[in-house]
């Protein structure tokens, strides 16, 4: 009776094995050498690859906070943010004694399945960049642009929220503004270059033009008010040069995070 009992656990085991196998696939192992831009889908191009690698490579040289971009072809069972936080760990993405790391996960849209993205966000960014705005960010900055097959300027929009919100170049509440208040700041703008153009053309009442044209003002008024949207397109995430990324520091991930699908 003992050995039935022995053999019939031993086959359920085995049972239960290879169905969580079939069920689940393999977390892609850590690139070597070790890449922040990490496209298993071939979706971007060589040269959008390079500029996000140099970008997100200078970024770490100067804050040693790691963003990964990943790209993957389905996710194997998981839940895209399980997958998103069993990358961080495996990988170990962020500085061990700072935890400062993010996975930015996607998945793209194919005929059969949904499009998935999502932001993990290591212990020590939870704060900087919390859920409600890590959500906002996958909505704002990355959806619309993967809708239109757009990936890399999603991911380059949403690197640069991320950015400026992890460095302290804005607060959590610039970004998380509903863009409805936008309306006052070119209106703002445009008043303050209307009354220079009225005072520069008395000051040069000889030549009887102003310096600045009506046009180059109102143009200039529009695009004040671009960054009010919910998107700071013009984060570079430092200026200096350098060389390739030195590999990731061991960070941990917590549970933080948002995503989305389309």
């Amino acid at each position: 009776m003992k050995k039935v009992t022995i053999f019939t656990g031993v086959f359920l085991f085995a049972v239960f094995s290879l169905l969580n196998l079939s069920g689940f696939g393999q977390i892609p192992a850590k690139p070597n050498p070790p890449r922040l831009v990490n496209d298993f889908t071939g979706t971007l191009s060589a040269q959008e690859l390079q500029m996000l690698e140099q970008k997100l490579v200078n970024y770490n040289d100067t804050t040693s906070t790691q963003f990964l971009v990943v790209l993957v072809n389905d996710l194997g069972g998981y839940d895209p943010a399980d997958f998103a936080f069993r990358l961080g760990e495996e990988w170990g993405v962020g500085q061990q004694q700072y935890n400062n790391g993010a996975v930015i996960l996607i998945k793209p849209k194919t005929q059969k399945s949904r499009g998935q993205a999502f932001i993990a966000t290591g212990y020590g960014l939870e704060a900087l960049i919390p859920d409600a705005l890590s959500k906002r960010i996958v909505d704002q900055e990355m959806i619309p642009e993967f809708k239109n097959e757009r990936y890399f300027d999603g991911i380059w929009r949403a690197t640069d929220v991320m950015m400026g919100l992890a460095s302290g170049a804005y607060a959590a509440d610039d970004y998380n503004q509903e863009p409805s208040a936008a309306w006052f700041v070119p209106i703002l703008v445009f008043a303050i270059i209307f009354f220079m153009m009225k005072a520069r053309g008395s000051a040069n009442h000889i030549g009887g033009k102003s310096n600045l044209p009506f046009w180059t003002a109102l143009f200039l008024a529009s695009q004040a008010g671009r960054s009010h949207g919910g998107s700071w397109q013009s984060f570079s995430g430092g200026r200096g040069g350098s060389g390739g990324f030195g590999g990731f520091g061991g960070g941990s991930f917590g549970g933080g995070g948002a995503g989305g699908s389309w």
